[in-house]
C-alpha cells in the first residue's frame, strides 16, 4: 500500500504544485473532502477555497479558484483557472481585487450574467487567498 499520492495543481498558465503528499483536503460544494492514498477513483468539482496539504509532517496551504479534481488511489489532479501557494500571496493585492470586484457588482448597471459570475468567482478566489495567507501566519 502506498504511503503517499501525487498532487498536481494546474492552471492554464502553469503547474502550480507537483509533490508527493500524505493527505490533501479539497474544498467542495458540500464541504471539505479529505483524500488519502488508495482513495476510490472520483471526478468532482472543487469550489474556490483552500487546499490543505499534509506533506513531510508539515501543512501547506494553496488557494484555488473553482475547478475540477480527478482522484485515483495514487494521484490527485486539480485543474483550475487560479491557484497560488500561500507563501506567494500578496494579501493587500487580494484585498484590493476583492474590493474592486465587489464594487463592480454593486454598481450593477450593464453587468451581464456572465460578468456577474466572473466577478463572483473573483471575489471567492480573493477570499480564499486572504484566508490561506492568514492561516499560514497564524
Amino acid at each position: 500500500m502506498a504511503d503517499t499520492l501525487k498532487l498536481e495543481i494546474v492552471t492554464p498558465e502553469s503547474k502550480i504544485y507537483s509533490e508527493d503528499v500524505e493527505m490533501v483536503t479539497l474544498p467542495g460544494s458540500e464541504g471539505e473532502t479529505g483524500i488519502y492514498p488508495n482513495h476510490v477513483p472520483l471526478m468532482t468539482q472543487v469550489q474556490a477555497g483552500e487546499i490543505v496539504v499534509n506533506r513531510g509532517g508539515t501543512e501547506e496551504v494553496v488557494a484555488i479558484g473553482e475547478g475540477f479534481a480527478e482522484i485515483t488511489g495514487e494521484h490527485v489532479a486539480i485543474l483550475t483557472d487560479n491557484a497560488a501557494n500561500s507563501a506567494d500571496i500578496d494579501e493587500a493585492a487580494a484585498e484590493e481585487a476583492k474590493a474592486k470586484a465587489e464594487r463592480r457588482l454593486e454598481e450593477g448597471g450593464d453587468v451581464s450574467e456572465e460578468d456577474a459570475k466572473a466577478l463572483t468567482q473573483a471575489i471567492l478566489y480573493s477570499q480564499a487567498q486572504i484566508k490561506a495567507k492568514r492561516r499560514k501566519r497564524g
